[in-house]
């Protein structure tokens, strides 16, 4: 079996759960679950286990709910992950609930039953978890148990799946009354193994933590087994209406549109995007139901808090490729699309609803080429994809056995702008100075390069490594992405002297974020010689790629911000042989000049679209740089009369401030130049030299 009809493995090692204690066979019980993306998206769903536990103030033992934190994700949780609550607390507050419209008191009394000061706040599915009388109880999305769960049939077909082993609740937002609603029925049914929510997804329990993992993989393998005999040879989402471009030309145009997008829909907040053309999407965009299904939007409450209740289906006929009609349509298509949230929020409102958020669309479906997804942040975009495609798998079994149906708008609403929904989005913190933003980092791979990109990530920016050294290329980019995540870092390998290869390379940093927003030009080449023993291949090799090498980035670059219409920032990466002659280096030093002027010129035409440019001008950077390796590093202590390991403490007693240079401290000038802190700044040098006279602009 392939795809969705691949049955989940069991992975359960009894080896190594022998060693664990309760809260550990939780711990390893909840990642295994989490681990596939068919049993549960990222976020989604969670796990309990209620652990006799002695109790600090008293010294007895005491039954004590361990279940999945508010915000947490099973497939990464860790211990601290999980909330710990007194059992017999909880239970107490079946006491003091007065019904379904005393919901959101409930959770303040939450933190009132914690054990041990746990500071993990317990979400909001902690009752049902709570209240279910068996030891172990997993909640989990897979796609398959959705699908029968938003089906107009769903208890029928829970029914004839299952029998009497698993049971059918109609919807409810989740809650104390859901927690209540379990209960009564493991009460009335005390041989169930578990209850499939409408619309909503899986509860499985057991006594026994591996049990009850095996038991949740079954009944999973069972809705998938009986999905691949129902489909078998069935048309799917009523055939096909499109036919895919090729992967070359689907990226092509993502290239084109997702900068256009981000440009109309982030001018209020900052977004990146994402680009999914796999074969369930591609199927889906391609089908005859993409616009019926599309509108009826997503039904698990998971699905649309992350991709908003419906996407936005762009008008693209891949037989006519027409990338240009498509952007001559978008701002109208836009305006639909906020003009149709805008009326959602003001039909589903209540008088205590927050204000209406961002009326933009999350997600993009597009004929023949596949889907865009745009949030905050990479991850969260990625994310979001990762939700629709959940939902495609949802629609595509649920209209291939029996009728789709989304969640109604006002049962959506209520779970999108719930209060307490509100209340965790305003405990966010604050973003990061450069969220949202990408950086595009020529030499990324150098000294300078590198701890520029580290510098911009640490402020959260996405960084797009180019480097010409493949090989240390992939190292830098495999350190960021096991330090900082996948998600915030791409490399290219790039010849800046080559156009062709220049023009790649932002389309692959636009398919992978969006855009662009920041370039910092800095890759880099040193030579050194008499003028009469330069020959014309090293004065070619230092324009091209010193002064042509940078004029193409920013090129690219300024088309680019144009396109998106968000601004720009461009960095140049120079020397203060820019500014100051040296001996032996008429090349270099030209070359350098070059830059410094290209600067300047760019600057005067970026202006009136709020682009930047400025130059940060280092000087004797030897640590980490690679231009200092080999020749040049020996050509100028040569140059100076001294050895080649005395460089580094010549170039400190040199300097006015007697201070060496790190690529550190040059990574800081030019997060200064690329951040708003110099946001009234352009054409403007800062030299990072500690003190030339020579080099001193005026």
């Amino acid at each position: 079996m392939t795809g969705q009809t691949r049955l989940l493995d069991n992975r359960w090692d009894d080896a190594y759960a022998a060693k664990l204690d309760e809260p550990g066979k939780l711990l390893y019980r909840s990642n295994l679950l989490g681990a596939d993306k068919r049993i549960t998206n990222y976020g989604g769903g969670n796990t309990s286990a209620k652990v006799m536990e002695t109790d600090p103030l008293t010294g007895e033992k005491v039954q004590v709910l361990w279940v999945k934190g508010s915000g947490g994700d099973v497939g990464t949780i860790k211990l601290d992950g999980f909330s710990t609550l007194y059992q017999d607390k909880l239970d107490a507050l079946k006491g003091i609930y007065k019904g379904v419209a005393d919901e959101d008191r409930m959770v303040g009394f939450l933190p009132h039953c914690t054990f041990n000061l746990n500071p993990r706040a317990a979400s909001i599915d902690t009752p049902l978890h709570g209240f279910v009388p068996f030891t172990h109880v997993d909640h989990m999305h897979p796609d398959a148990i959705i699908a029968i769960a938003a089906s107009k049939n769903s208890k029928e077909l829970t029914q004839q799946i299952f029998g009497a082993d698993i049971g059918w609740l109609p919807w409810r937002r989740p809650g104390f009354q859901l927690g209540l609603d379990l209960e009564a029925f493991v009460k009335a049914n005390p041989t169930a193994k578990g209850v499939v929510l409408e619309s909503h997804g899986l509860f499985t329990w057991d006594n026994d933590a591996k049990d009850c993992y095996l038991l949740t993989l079954e009944i999973i393998n069972k809705a998938i087994e009986w999905f691949a005999k129902q489909t078998e040879g069935k048309t799917i989402f009523g055939g096909s209406v499109s036919k895919s471009l090729p992967a070359s030309d689907r990226r092509a145009i993502a290239a084109r549109l997702m900068p256009e997008i981000r440009g109309r829909i982030g001018k209020a907040e900052r977004k990146l995007g994402h680009f999914d053309d796999q074969d369930a999407v591609l199927e889906f965009v391609n089908s005859k139901q993409l616009q019926p299904l599309g509108a009826l939007g997503t039904s698990c409450p998971d699905h649309f808090l992350r991709t908003k209740i419906r996407p936005l289906i762009v008008d693209f006929d891949p037989a006519k490729p027409d990338v240009d009609a498509v952007l001559g349509g978008l701002d109208k298509a836009l305006e639909a699309y906020r003009a149709d949230y805008t009326r959602y929020y003001e039909s589903c409102k209540h008088d205590n609803s927050p204000k209406i958020r961002d009326p933009n669309p999350v997600i993009f479906l597009v004929p023949g080429v596949g889907m865009f997804s745009f949030a905050k942040d990479k991850a969260t975009a990625r994310i979001a994809g990762e939700f629709y495609v959940n939902a495609i798998n949802v629609m595509k079994g649920a209209s291939t056995v029996s009728e789709y149906q989304g969640l109604p708008e006002q049962e959506a609403f209520d779970i999108e702008y719930w209060l307490l929904e509100e209340a965790k989005l305003q405990r966010m913190p604050k973003p990061k100075s450069l969220a949202g933003k990408v950086a595009f980092v020529t030499g990324g791979a150098g000294g300078i390069g590198r701890a520029t990109a580290e510098r911009l990530v640490s402020e959260g920016a996405c960084v797009v490594l180019a480097d010409i050294d493949a090989k240390t290329l992939a190292e830098t980019t495999a350190d960021f992405s096991k330090r900082h995540g996948g998600d915030v870092v791409r490399s290219v390998q790039l010849d800046v002297t080559k156009e062709d290869a220049v023009l790649q390379s932002f389309i692959e940093a636009s398919v992978e974020f969006g855009g662009v927003d920041i370039l910092v030009s800095n890759a880099g080449i040193a030579s050194s010689a008499p003028v009469e023993d330069t020959t014309l291949a090293m004065w070619n090799k230092n324009i091209d790629i010193l002064a042509t090498g940078y004029f193409l980035v920013s090129r690219e670059a300024f088309r680019l911000f144009r396109r998106q219409a968000l601004g720009g920032n461009v960095v140049f990466v120079a020397s203060k042989n820019g500014l100051a002659s040296s001996p032996n280096a008429s090349a270099y030093c030209t070359a350098k000049a070059a830059e410094i002027h290209l600067a300047r010129c760019l600057a005067l035409e970026g202006a009136d679209a709020g682009i930047r440019v400025n130059t940060v001008n280092p000087d004797a950077v030897l640590r980490g740089s690679k231009i200092w390796n080999g020749e040049w590093r020996e050509q100028r202590a040569a140059s100076s009369k001294i050895e080649v390991d005395d460089l580094e403490e010549h170039y400190r007693k040199r300097s006015m401030l007697k201070l060496n240079v790190f690529p550190e401290d040059i990574a800081e000038a030019i997060y200064f130049l690329a951040s708003d802190l110099s946001a009234k700044s352009t054409g403007n040098i800062i030299n990072v030299d500690a003190g030339n006279a020579q080099s001193f602009t005026r």
